[in-house]
């Protein structure tokens, strides 16, 4: 019996990460505890004249590589995915009053992936699934969501 011919193999599944960049503010406080207990909690991040962070986020997809164009994804397109669904919502903002989707949430690290995974996964196109965000908004704080 002969081999399958290569064209009918399937591919075979890769993760790709694109990194990307946006500066915002955000205060983390709880309206319903005292300064002191918002000081006691979240330290300087409870200013109440609010700190900014230059935030990288990675973005990791996974899918099977095209037989065409040797991609998973055109990183173009993840990039203009990710600026229309989550840049351009939260660059050069306030999280806490600026982000609708953000709305209701401590914009902690921690949230702000979440909340980020939630607003790009629904937009990748089909045979294209989110892998894993990594959110730093430090050079030595990330936080890492991959789904569920």
């Amino acid at each position: 019996m002969a081999p399958p011919a290569p064209h009918s193999l399937p591919m075979p599944q890769v993760r790709v990460t694109r990194r990307l960049h946006f500066s915002a503010a955000h205060r983390l406080a709880r309206e319903d505890w005292s300064d002191d207990r918002n000081r006691q909690v979240f330290g300087d991040c409870a200013h109440p004249n609010w700190h900014g962070h230059n935030y990288e986020l990675e973005v990791t997809v996974v899918g099977e590589v095209d037989r065409e164009t040797g991609y998973v994804i055109d990183l173009k397109t993840l990039k203009q995915l990710v600026e229309e669904h989550v840049i351009k919502d939260v660059d050069h903002r306030n999280l806490n009053l600026d982000v609708p989707w953000m709305e209701g949430l401590l914009p902690s690290t921690e949230n702000l992936v979440v909340g980020i995974w939630e607003r790009l996964s629904p937009h990748l196109p089909t045979g294209v699934e989110l892998d894993n965000l990594v959110l730093w908004e430090t050079p030595r704080h990330k936080a890492e969501y991959r789904g569920g």
